[in-house]
């Protein structure tokens, strides 16, 4: 039985994940073997593609790609002004990636936008009933089973084109760690041969116009000084670059990257001023 691995806007509900669990457990061929956890994104769907993203680095890199499905779920509904007929959202697809993940869920907004050099192929999933308000549980427990028992097969899939899946273009934050670090879709490789090590870069987020200096990592500079360095995220030769302070978290006031910037929302777009 293949692991089960879900992102999604939700997850930070155990009594939702808790059910999501249930009706996946439910539908496979034997629960006492279900490896199923759970990873907390927000409505943003920059943030689920980022996440998503490295979790497949991750999995490619130490994991059993063969042996992984991954589920995310973040859809804000981005195409409706209005009422939806059966909570319909946007719609469900399933992804192969080259190393033989496979990925599902809606294909909202940007979800799957920064993994597209990956895909293998895209396919829909014919006639499938969308009904009911809890797709989580009653649309999605189902596939999830059904992939994680190598039964992928079974399922009437037609396959689609990959530009159903947008590109993602420009820069913004993917995510907010836990100690206020700001990791960015900017690459390493976005930064070579324009900036060196030293540079003082003037950035703009959330309306607010900072210098950082560009560094190579957040203890590159001195304690209290906000840097621009590649991060713990990405591909091990093309990191992406994180916005923060180095703290001791002694300080009276130990301000870190998202103080600098009044407490951006993740997905919020950077610019690089000069």
């Amino acid at each position: 039985m293949k692991k089960l691995i879900v992102i999604a806007d939700w997850a930070s509900d155990s009594l939702t994940c808790g059910e999501v669990k249930i009706a996946v457990d439910g539908y496979l061929k034997d629960f006492l073997k279900s490896d199923i956890f759970f990873i907390s994104s927000t409505p943003s769907t920059i943030h689920t593609s980022f996440l998503l993203n490295q979790i497949v680095e991750d999995v490619e890199r130490f994991g059993r790609p063969q042996e992984t499905v991954i589920f995310q779920n973040t859809d804000p509904r981005l195409d409706y002004q209005g009422p939806t007929k059966k909570a319909e959202g946007a719609k469900p697809i399933i992804i192969r990636l080259i190393s033989g993940i496979y990925l599902l869920g809606p294909n909202s907004g940007y979800d799957f936008s920064m993994i597209r050099n990956k895909i293998e192929k895209v396919y829909k999933y014919v006639g499938l009933n969308e009904e009911g308000q809890f797709h989580s549980r009653d649309l999605y427990a189902r596939i999830s089973a059904h992939l994680m028992d190598y039964l992928e097969d079974e399922l009437e899939l037609e396959e689609i084109s990959i530009n159903e899946i947008p590109y993602l273009k420009g820069y913004y934050i993917g995510h907010i760690d836990n100690f206020g670090n700001m990791k960015t879709t900017i690459t390493h490789e976005d930064f070579k041969g324009k900036y060196e090590y030293g540079d003082v870069i003037t950035i703009k987020i959330n309306n607010i116009i900072k210098k950082v200096k560009y560094v190579s990592n957040l203890f590159g500079g001195i304690p209290g000084e906000l840097v621009i360095y590649p991060g713990s995220s990405g591909k091990n030769d093309n990191r992406f670059l994180e916005i923060s302070v180095w703290r001791y978290f002694t300080e009276e006031n130990p301000t870190t990257g998202i103080h600098e910037f009044n407490f951006p929302k993740i997905g919020s777009p950077i610019e690089i001023l000069k």
